[in-house]
């Protein structure tokens, strides 16, 4: 079974990309949400995130994500430090995932796969990318927070330019017809490439 990578910017559209493909019935992962309930759940994960980032990471024995998100995308070493407590466990359990999958291949999305240096380990890497301005809006829309702080969380992210050089397949996510009629012709190419 193939393994393939789906990442994008903020903003960009990867749950919505992802969505369609699962629409095609093919397995998805969601790195972001799984990552969540490993910080929420594990015990291991969250003495490591207090050690961290202190007592306020957690409320009521609730990951306070607002608290996080402030803490971490304004010094690039604790955001280093946090992927480097949450990402090893998020592969861990996404490898065990994928081996109970029945599909021609199963997709991982998440966010930061070429930043955290892992696309070798995918069969494909299939990236979204849309306009900036179209990622802001859109954030702001979702989360309710400041252009700033998108703005913020971008700038720690690669510049898309870098990542097309290093994908295999790229989705511009500006309008969703056309945006379906990339995710079908990935997914009949995914299909016909041998693993």
């Amino acid at each position: 079974m193939k393994i393939v990578g789906l990442t994008g910017g903020i903003g960009s559209g990867k749950s919505t990309v992802a969505a369609m493909f699962a629409g095609f019935g093919v397995p998805v992962y969601d790195s972001d949400a799984e990552a969540k309930k490993l910080m929420g759940n594990s015990q291991g994960i969250k003495r490591k995130i207090v050690t961290l980032l202190g007592e306020d990471s957690y409320r009521d024995g609730e990951l306070d994500r607002a608290y996080i998100s402030q803490r971490v995308f304004k010094d690039p070493r604790l955001l280093e430090a946090l992927n480097a407590i949450v990402h090893p466990a998020v592969r861990k359990h996404f490898r065990s995932w994928a081996k109970e999958q029945r599909s021609g291949y199963v997709i991982q999305e998440a966010a930061i796969i070429f930043e955290n240096g892992t696309h070798g380990s995918y069969d494909h890497v299939i990236l979204v990318t849309a306009p900036v301005e179209k990622r802001i809006q859109r954030v702001v829309e979702r989360d309710g927070v400041d252009r700033e702080k998108v703005i913020d969380r971008i700038q720690n992210q690669w510049d898309d330019a870098k990542k097309i050089a290093l994908a295999d397949f790229v989705i511009v996510n500006s309008d969703l017809e056309k945006t379906a009629a990339q995710v079908a012709e990935i997914h009949w190419e995914l299909l016909k490439i041998k693993p």
